[in-house]
């Protein structure tokens, strides 16, 4: 759709735009275009999650795994605490699905009999105040059983446990093009990286406000509005939800997925309480619990002629997809797509899996 000139004028903007961005090319190649939210930011008058508290809001908390493998055996509350004006949910309150749905359907709300990584969701409370549920969540006592933890993805894939399918591998990727190189110098190593935590300014938050129809809002800090509806609409059954993306205090794809487990929750303990929830981590337990760009371990091979131009690439990379699927196999592509860079190379051998 292209604007008419005459339209830009009854536009409402801190920052003028050229009619003819309107008028001409629609194209911002040359223009300088305004952020959406910038002028807001430089004010200090953007609304981030916790700036905003709908009335009644109650304040919610999660309830995690101390093992990375585990049997829940049981979900106990301490019986010299006051738990008076305090609720407490496990998965029985889940109305459909026990499930987030992202790629696959294999990462519940939460767990059920089985705990597939430390700091998994367990339980979900509520109460009046953030301090108050702060303090309740710590006596919530997750009784459980260990059972065998693959820790190392080299184990993984040879090991006989078998936690996800027959191979414990969530995706393979390959690339196949050319042959091999004649001669040349070769150059070959092995390189490790580690979990990366995104470190966003603002930790992760979410708000769910019941509506009159049966239906939820969502107001929370994310990077892709869209995932939430596709996810929590098998746990819900419905799609009555609206979903407004706040102010968000940086992301860097830490807020791509994870929302859509924070909107979980807040919604099964708004529809608990049939209050609006709101739930903002700290940030140790941003450090602790959400998901972090993917450890690898990675071996490249190059063969170059004696211009130094590259002549093969021979690549095997293993990434550690954790517990869940979760966004591993675009992960994945982007590792094994990108590897070469721009570079002409007539010669590879690409493997990825995770």
């Amino acid at each position: 759709m292209v604007r008419r000139a005459e339209s830009a004028a009854t536009m409402k903007s801190d920052v003028p735009m050229p009619s003819t961005w309107y008028a001409v090319t629609m194209s911002p190649v040359g223009i300088n275009v305004p952020r959406a939210d910038g002028s807001s930011k430089v004010r200090g008058d953007a609304q981030y999650v916790d700036d905003i508290r709908p009335a009644g809001c109650l304040y919610g908390a999660t309830a995690r795994s101390p093992r990375a493998h585990a049997r829940i055996l049981e979900i106990r509350k301490d019986p010299n605490y006051n738990w008076n004006g305090i609720t407490l949910i496990t998965s029985d309150s889940i109305p459909a699905q026990n499930v987030v749905y992202l790629m696959t359907e294999d990462q519940p709300a939460l767990a059920e009999s089985i705990v597939r990584h430390v700091e998994e969701p367990v339980a979900l409370v509520a109460a009046e105040s953030r301090d108050r549920v702060l303090e309740a969540v710590q006596h919530v006592e997750v009784i459980t059983e260990d059972l065998p933890a693959i820790i190392d993805p080299r184990e993984s894939v040879d090991n006989e446990i078998k936690i996800y399918g027959e191979d414990n591998i969530f995706k393979k990727i390959s690339i196949d093009k050319g042959g091999q190189a004649e001669g040349g110098i070769v150059v070959e190593g092995e390189y490790t990286v580690g979990h990366q935590e995104q470190l966003y300014i603002e930790p992760q938050g979410m708000i769910a406000i019941p509506r009159e129809d049966g239906g939820l809002t969502f107001v929370g800090s994310m990077q892709c509005p869209f995932y939430i509806e596709k996810a929590l609409a098998p746990m819900l059954g419905h799609k009555r939800m609206n979903v407004i993306q706040a102010a968000t205090g940086g992301g860097f794809g830490g807020k791509e997925e994870y929302p859509s487990m924070l909107a979980a929750h807040a919604a099964l303990l708004a529809i608990a309480t049939g209050k609006p929830i709101k739930m903002i981590y700290r940030r140790d337990e941003d450090l602790r619990a959400t998901t972090k760009r993917h450890p690898s371990i990675i071996k490249i091979r190059s063969v170059v002629d004696e211009q130094g131009c590259l002549q093969q690439w021979d690549a095997d990379i293993l990434m550690d997809g954790g517990a869940y699927n979760t966004l591993t196999p675009v992960v994945l592509s982007r590792a094994i797509l990108h590897l070469t860079g721009p570079y002409r190379c007539p010669h590879q051998h690409l493997t990825g899996r995770a």
